[in-house]
């Protein structure tokens, strides 16, 4: 094997699979270097395991409503065995699938702990792989708080929620973004009683205050329990479970604490500080290139600062290695990138929100419509409620999509185009949207800020 390559990977996550992919498709000889499995966090911990964990409790809650329908069904119980067994087989087949692909690019790949010991070298079960580039890509971990330590008993973080062998009859779920609301939605359909706990002042608060607002009427509609504008204080283990103390003295007790207060940038003893990478707590810094202020050394996905998405590490990485190809790529724009939180109702929004928008241009300078997902037949068929709200630049381009209702994360794909391409209001009006589709919400929408609105519903 060779001891030099054009590329060196550290880490095979959704940025360093997508970087050795793509370079490889390139022309260029690649080693990848993963610790654990190839995927990362994302095929096994995190993206696809908990969505086939919300999917489950989707069956469940379908079951339970049966009878609004006319099916006469009985949910009988959850066996979570069962439940682990459907999930564990999904991102088996999808690690099959990725071996095979990263086998035939001819990617050598390296299981082992690597480290940064040089500008380019990389050194791995004790060998000096060299990179003509180097690319960094260690990924993130599940943060806690000062003082409450994951015990993987009472006290879990998502890795370790998602190999639990029972539903826990309640739960506590400290932090209300994503992770949060993705895990207390799916344990409530499972069968638990799930309260949050954010010291924000909303959930999903990186999300539109809208939306935040729908989610919260459709969360205590669920018998969902949160408390907003509350941080932890203190954690008491008790014979039957925990005791929280948050602020204002008042104290929640339930069988377990899920810790979903963020990701961290997995950074540590990695060597980038010694060889002089630019680091702020823990994140790599880059230009809008990836480049970080080390000639030739990149870095892709977690650690670096923005969206910690899977598909933001993927893009990063195909931007990578066509950088490095010298194909010149434009540069990834983060407001560009879709987000979607698969809770019931789901959430998917890309571009700016009303605040984001209106301090870009100034208030006078930003019109909104929201479009009730009422008036939309195939939402009424489904039983679900939400919206679009379109935020546009007066005069000028729509700059943010913001959806809720079930099933809504499928429609990000056009919203993301109409954001992206800087399309008019008119312009999208004038495309046909297929009826009976959740997709017509969209096309509505911007019929009526185009001016022509047919089913307004406001």
């Amino acid at each position: 094997m060779s001891d030099t390559f054009d590329v060196v990977i550290l880490g095979g996550g959704s940025g360093g699979y997508a970087t050795a992919l793509r370079a490889s498709q390139l022309g260029l000889s690649v080693a990848l270097i993963e610790k654990d499995k190839l995927g990362g966090t994302c095929l096994h911990r995190g993206c696809i395991p908990t969505k086939a964990l919300l999917h489950a409790g989707e069956i469940a809650d379908q079951t339970r409503e049966a009878a609004h329908f006319g099916i006469n069904a009985e949910l009988i119980g959850v066996d979570m065995k069962a439940i682990n067994g459907y999930k564990d087989g999904v991102v088996a087949g999808l690690y099959k699938g990725l071996q095979g692909l990263v086998k035939h690019a001819k990617v050598t790949y390296i299981e082992g702990t690597g480290k940064l010991a040089g500008p380019n070298v990389v050194e791995v079960n004790g060998q000096e792989i060299i990179g003509r580039n180097v690319v960094l890509a260690t990924g993130s971990y599940s943060k806690t708080l000062p003082g409450l330590e994951i015990d993987g008993n009472k006290v879990l973080a998502s890795e370790e929620a998602l190999t639990m062998d029972r539903v826990p009859a309640s739960a506590i779920v400290l932090g209300g973004g994503v992770i949060g609301v993705e895990f207390a939605s799916a344990w409530k359909s499972l069968g638990a009683e799930v309260t949050i706990v954010e010291a924000l002042p909303r959930l999903v608060a990186a999300e539109d205050p809208d939306i935040s607002k729908q989610l919260e009427r459709a969360f205590r509609k669920r018998g969902i329990n949160f408390k907003v504008g509350k941080a932890f204080e203190k954690l008491e283990k008790t014979a039957s479970g925990v005791k929280v103390t948050i602020a204002g003295g008042e104290t929640i007790e339930a069988e377990l604490l899920l810790v979903a207060v963020g990701r961290g940038p997995s950074t540590a003893n990695c060597g980038y500080e010694e060889q002089g990478v630019k680091m702020e707590r823990g994140f790599v810094l880059t230009d809008e290139r990836l480049r970080t202020n080390v000639p030739n050394v990149y870095a892709v996905g977690d650690i670096v600062p923005g969206l910690q998405l899977a598909h933001r590490g993927f893009q990063q990485g195909i931007f990578v290695a066509e950088e490095i190809a010298g194909k010149n790529p434009a540069p990834i724009v983060e407001s560009g990138i879709p987000r979607v939180t698969y809770c019931d109702p789901e959430i998917a929004s890309v571009g700016v929100t009303e605040a984001q928008a209106k301090e870009r241009f100034g208030d006078d300078s930003v019109e909104t419509y929201n479009y009730n997902l009422g008036g939309n037949g195939r939402s009424k068929i489904l039983g679900t409620q939400g919206f679009v709200k379109l935020v546009r630049q007066k005069d000028g381009p729509v700059v943010g999509v913001h959806m809720i209702g079930a099933r809504i994360g499928e429609q990000v794909g056009e919203a993301q185009l109409i954001v992206n391409w800087e399309a008019f209001p008119a312009e999208v009006a004038q495309l046909v949207h297929a009826h009976p589709t959740q997709n017509e919400a969209l096309g509505e929408a911007h019929l009526a800020l185009a001016g022509k609105p047919l089913h307004a519903h406001n």
